[in-house]
């Protein structure tokens, strides 16, 4: 098969790249970057958001189409029959934070944000939960149904360590500098799970050419739920275990707080403070079982790796003047990137 892989070089991509590999399929894969090609793998160096791309896939028919580009909803929906009319297959990756608050363990069919929350002023937005729900109905409504739908939740690897909302900047960082994490009770005490990229690439390989696949929407996650203040010991664990130190944590009430200085306080009031259990027994019909990697030791590779050769991408002046309030602690000056980050974490430390 000819196999296109758009974006395929991030963190769920590359390793699915890298599965592909082992095939006898041929692999096309777009960059930005300038890659080497290599055995049946070919790179394109390209943006495939690009009107020529979309130009060069009508000429250039491929039996499947794996898509990890991220869109907005009016701009998908001017893609989607191209997309379908030159593949057998397309793989659009979704999110499971479609997902309304449920009591249970969440399958395919339960309920999604966009269907019953009843939060005008949620409903108004295109954040990320309903952009992903309403460019899942595009698929559903456009007369096609060569596609299927993935909806991971949330990955981890080496250089992506998630607590609640917050990413490692906001939580590693403040932690091997020997400040406080400040962690809001509510999510703490939400039951989540968290999987390991890689395993989400490879747990689709067999979703792929599969006629039960088509027209089908699965998410993809291990099983096993733990409280975030589980995950959260684990991480301190292991920080102690590797450094030598452990690191400080001041819990807050709940997390009204940190929705005021977030940059979506929408991932937060809908999605990290409910219960995210799931139940796998759909894909594991039609793909067959898959072993994920067990949580806790995944962290602890993956995190244990990162601190040996730590680094950093953004830095949120808000977010970290508002723990600091509330610990009585200070981000040092020198070490806040850039004249604009400088002057607004001095203003939300001592004024806001």
């Amino acid at each position: 098969m000819n196999i296109l892989v758009m974006g395929g070089t991030g963190a769920m991509g590359d390793p699915l790249v890298n599965e592909l590999s082992k095939t006898q399929n041929q692999i096309y894969v777009t960059s930005r970057s300038n890659r080497i090609s290599n055995g049946n793998i070919h790179y394109m160096q390209i943006n495939a958001k690009n009107d020529a791309f979309l130009h060069k896939i009508k000429g250039d028919r491929y039996d499947i189409i794996i898509d990890f580009m991220v869109y907005r909803t009016e701009e998908l929906k001017d893609r989607i029959p191209i997309f379908l009319k030159n593949c057998n297959q397309y793989f659009f990756f979704s999110s499971s934070r479609v997902y309304a608050n449920s009591t249970g363990p969440i399958t395919e069919e339960s309920s999604r944000l966009l269907d019953v929350c009843q939060d005008k002023e949620y409903l108004n937005t295109d954040e990320y939960a309903l952009a992903k729900a309403r460019e899942e109905d595009l698929f559903k409504n456009s007369g096609y149904n060569n596609w299927t739908i993935i909806r991971p939740y949330i990955t981890y690897n080496t250089y992506r360590l998630q607590l609640g909302v917050y990413e490692k900047e906001h939580w590693i960082k403040r932690a091997i500098e020997g400040r406080t994490i400040v962690f809001p009770k509510d999510i703490a005490n939400a039951r989540t799970t968290l999987t390991y990229g890689p395993d989400v690439s490879s747990a689709i390989i067999g979703l792929i050419g599969n006629e039960k696949a088509i027209g089908e929407t699965f998410h993809v996650t291990i099983e096993q739920s733990f409280l975030w203040s589980d995950i959260l010991n684990c991480y301190l664990d292991i920080i102690e275990k590797r450094l030598g130190i452990r690191p400080k944590v001041q819990f807050v009430e709940d997390s009204t707080g940190l929705q005021t200085v977030w940059h979506s306080p929408w991932q937060i009031k809908y999605d990290r403070i409910y219960n995210r259990t799931f139940d796998n027994s759909k894909i594991d019909k039609v793909r067959g079982q898959y072993k994920y990697k067990e949580l806790f030791e995944g962290l602890e590779e993956c995190l244990s790796e990162f601190l040996i050769n730590p680094r950093w991408i953004s830095f949120s002046p808000k977010y970290e003047a508002w723990c600091d309030r509330i610990t009585h602690e200070w981000t040092p000056i020198r070490e806040i990137p850039g004249k604009k980050n400088k002057i607004m974490y001095i203003k939300y430390r001592l004024f806001c």
